[in-house]
């Protein structure tokens, strides 16, 4: 349905002093903070990890020796999501405005409602990081205790037990992520990067990872964490994490959380000959996503 005068009454008359309502401002691109980027040209996009070998056994003088074999472990897919919106308006409304270019104000309008989809559905993937019934390649939730290994054994990159964010379990989160190994139960060396918070949690972040003292005690004890640079890229804020006291741990172990751009958004508008009303429409095609969970380490709060 076309944008009509009847939803305008206010801009067709003299005495108006003021439009207000889609000029305010917008929290940026807080994706890029947590995902890594890429473009792709398919349809959808698969990533497969790859086992390694055990541990190399003592050869016995004349033996044999010893062959291992490696496998595929699992595979994340990436199925690109078209999003897509318009609006159209009728030509008496453009004629009989009064005070704008009702174009360019709700082209703006729909740039604003894309760029919030894009971010809701990206922050999504942490925002489900603890549900059994959203998994991944290797059939678990994000941040799950058991992560199974072709070993037979797992990793874990959840607490045992849910904890809040302060001193203690941030250290237990990085001394938990030096404990990783990979498919077969090698160590990993994984360190963790990054904090990402929702805003409630903005100031405990700060207190823990930028005061030079222990903090909430009279000792004049150093700050380990940021002594030791346990989380070299401080924290950033996602205004779009839905729990406010969960908080995550984003590490250097490569191809973890994954974006793909299909096709960038694109705008355009026609004319419509019989109606003389003018169509706009944005559309964009992209996919977020988990290739290694242990890209990520998370704790849904106490």
């Amino acid at each position: 349905m076309a944008i009509s005068r009847a939803q305008l009454l206010k801009e067709l008359l003299p005495g108006l002093n003021a439009l207000f309502g889609l000029e305010y401002a917008k929290y940026g691109e807080e994706h890029a903070e947590i995902f890594e980027s890429e473009t792709s040209d398919r349809s959808f996009e698969e990533e497969t990890k790859l086992s390694g070998f055990s541990a190399a056994p003592v050869k016995d003088e004349g033996s044999a020796i010893e062959y291992d074999n490696a496998q595929e472990a699992f595979t994340a897919r990436y199925t690109h999501e078209t999003v897509a919106m318009g609006f159209a308006i009728t030509e008496e409304a453009i004629e009989d405005n009064l005070y704008d270019s009702l174009s360019a104000r709700y082209t703006k309008a729909l740039a604003r409602a894309m760029a919030y989809t894009k971010q809701v559905k990206a922050t999504t993937i942490l925002n489900n990081a603890f549900d059994s019934g959203t998994t991944y390649g290797d059939g678990v939730e994000l941040c799950s205790t058991a992560h199974p290994l072709v070993s037979g054994g797992t990793n874990s990159n959840e607490p045992a037990v849910a904890a809040d964010l302060n001193e203690t379990s941030l250290e237990a989160a990085v001394i938990q992520i030096a404990g990783w190994t990979d498919e077969r139960g090698l160590l990993i060396a994984a360190r963790p990067r990054k904090l990402v918070i929702p805003p409630n949690l903005q100031f405990v972040a700060t207190r823990l990872l930028e005061t030079e003292g222990r903090v909430g005690t009279a000792d004049n004890d150093l700050n380990a964490l940021r002594n030791n640079g346990s989380i070299p890229e401080g924290y950033t804020i996602n205004h779009y994490l839905t729990d406010t006291d969960a908080f995550f741990l984003l590490t250097d172990v490569p191809n973890g959380l994954k974006h793909f751009t299909r096709s960038p958004m694109a705008t355009s508008m026609d004319a419509d000959f019989d109606t003389g009303n003018s169509r706009y429409k944005a559309r964009a095609r992209y996919s977020f996503g988990v290739s290694d969970p242990l890209g990520i380490f998370g704790s849904p709060g106490a």
